[in-house]
């Protein structure tokens, strides 16, 4: 904990009173409880299985998704191998839109179906191709909000 030592503060008010005051700052608390996210650069094949079991997306498309060869995908899943950082945080982000997804349609097969027929929304045509980019995956969670909140623009 981080404790300040004020001094008084003289200030006058709008009648001419003086008044002697102390700054009141909140303690600042550092042994706070924090959300652990997971360790990126512990993300193993058997993590990214349970994610990639819940949707029907096939290997070809999780490995452009991903920016990695369907070979590399094989191998990881043959030795338990460990994704690099920036895959392994793609594929938590794919985990959050399918859950959006689900949330929105009701299942993920639906979901999936909807973003294969090209939805298109105010700033253009969504598809699969939109999950291989942040932006993209910012435009696809745009639209299921919109979706969720009734605005179907």
């Amino acid at each position: 904990m981080m404790e300040k030592k004020l001094k008084p503060k003289k200030i006058s008010t709008y009648n001419g009173e003086v008044k002697v005051t102390k700054a009141e700052e909140p303690e600042v608390i550092y042994n706070r409880t924090v959300k652990i996210i997971p360790l990126l650069k512990n993300f193993t094949y058997s993590e990214f299985k349970k994610i990639a079991d819940k949707t029907p997306f096939t290997q070809a498309e999780w490995s452009s998704i991903l920016h990695v060869s369907e070979r590399t995908l094989q191998r990881y899943a043959k030795n338990n191998g460990s994704f690099a950082p920036i895959n392994a945080e793609r594929a938590l982000e794919i985990a959050q839109v399918i859950n959006e997804g689900k949330k929105t349609f009701g299942k993920t097969e639906l979901f999936y179906n909807w973003l294969k027929r090209k939805p298109l929304m105010l700033e253009g045509p969504l598809s699969l191709d939109s999950l291989t980019t942040a932006y993209g995956i910012k435009m696809v969670l745009t639209q299921l909000g919109r979706i969720q909140h009734g605005i179907l623009a």
